[in-house]
Formats: C-alpha cells, structure tokens, sequence
C-alpha cells in the first residue's frame, strides 16, 4: 500500500510523553492521598481533558480536590518535559523518508494547538509536519473523529486517503471513525482483540510502519 498523506498521534506516537503524562499523574494522586492509580490513568490515555476529568470525579469520587490535584500535575509535568521532550525512536527518520517520498503528513492530538506547537518543535519533529490540528479547535476529541477529519482537511485529502498512525485505544476509534486506514503502534497499552478489528495494520514501531508506506 501507498498513501499520499498520513495523519499521526502526537503523544506516544511521535514524542515519547505519554510514560511522562501517567507518572506525574499517579505521584500527584499519590500524594493527595489517593493510591494505585496506574492501571486507571493508563485507561485514560489518548482521551480530551475534559472527558479525563470527568473520569476523575468518578473514579475517587466528587471530593476528589481537582484543582490542586491539576495544578500539582501541571508543575510536575512541566518540570520533566523542561528537561527535554524526546522524540519516539525512528520518528525523525520516518517524516524524513515521507518527505523524500513526497507523502504529506500531519499531526491530529488530543493535546492544544499551541501545546503541541512547542513540543513537537522541541523535540526536533515540526519541520517535518504539514499541518496540525488539535482538541481545542475541534466540537469533539477522541474517540470522535473530528480532529482526524480537520487534520485530513488541512492537508487537502479525504480521510480515506490517508493512513492514521496511533498508540491509544480512543485515537484508534478516532481514526477509524475517520475513515481512514489505521496503523497502531502500540506504546503503554496493547491493543484488545476488539482494537485489533479496527486496525489494519499493528507494528512494532515507528521503524516497522516504514515498511507500509
């Protein structure tokens, strides 16, 4: 298969965040009060913020201090993505080899605009991206696949022309909704079998999708 565009994941598909995401989130849990948590933020990944706190409130219940826990997050987070935002293994090699093939790609997150602006510059990928489209410009996040859409729009394809590369379980959904064919590149969570269905392909790594495109 050939596809003239590809619309990526950003967080855990092109920078290696996502383990960064759930440590902050379960050390600041942790120190609230609230234990094992891992298993329930891993379950959260790829979902919009506003769907996550949602998740929140549910699982350790409408006392859960939100504000603080957010801010505390926040300053933890940011101080380890201050020391350096890496890239996935093979990710600037692969933009690279759609360049020289002449394949657009571009970038649909669950992260803003402009966060996701300063972390794939940071890690050294913006250059290699037509286009990104994030949450906060869309009505609905992932699993809807309206971020997808406006990223394919962006590039001036239909989202059946297009391959979607993810690592979560929302943003397969997402992507599938789309239209598009599906690559996943597994990062902390492994595909169910129902996942599975919806992916036309299941990779390794960013080195293995070069081989489909």
């Amino acid at each position: 298969m050939r596809f003239p565009a590809i619309v990526f994941d950003m967080d855990g598909t092109l920078i290696d965040t996502e383990k960064v995401y759930v440590a902050a989130r379960v050390e600041t849990a942790a120190e609230l009060g609230f234990q094992d948590s891992e298993a329930f933020f891993h379950a959260q990944l790829g979902l919009p913020g506003a769907e996550m706190t949602a998740n929140l409130l549910r699982h350790f219940g409408p006392d859960f201090p939100l504000a603080e826990f957010d801010r505390r997050r926040a300053r933890r987070y940011g101080e380890r993505l201050a020391q350096g935002i890496p890239a996935k293994p093979g990710a600037a090699e692969l933009l690279a080899h759609c360049r020289a093939a002449g394949v657009a790609c571009a970038v649909a997150t669950s992260a803003r605009r402009e966060t996701a602006e300063t972390n794939l510059a940071r890690a050294g990928l913006r250059a290699g991206l037509a286009a990104i489209a994030g949450r906060d410009e869309v009505a609905r996040g992932k699993p809807h696949p309206d971020v997808f859409l406006l990223a394919a729009e962006r590039l001036g394809f239909a989202p059946e022309q297009c391959l979607a590369v993810e690592d979560s379980h929302p943003g397969v959904r997402a992507a599938h909704a789309a239209g598009m064919t599906v690559a996943m590149v597994p990062d902390l969570v492994a595909p169910s079998e129902a996942l599975r269905e919806l992916c036309h392909f299941v990779v390794a790594d960013l080195a293995a999708l070069r081989a489909v495109i």
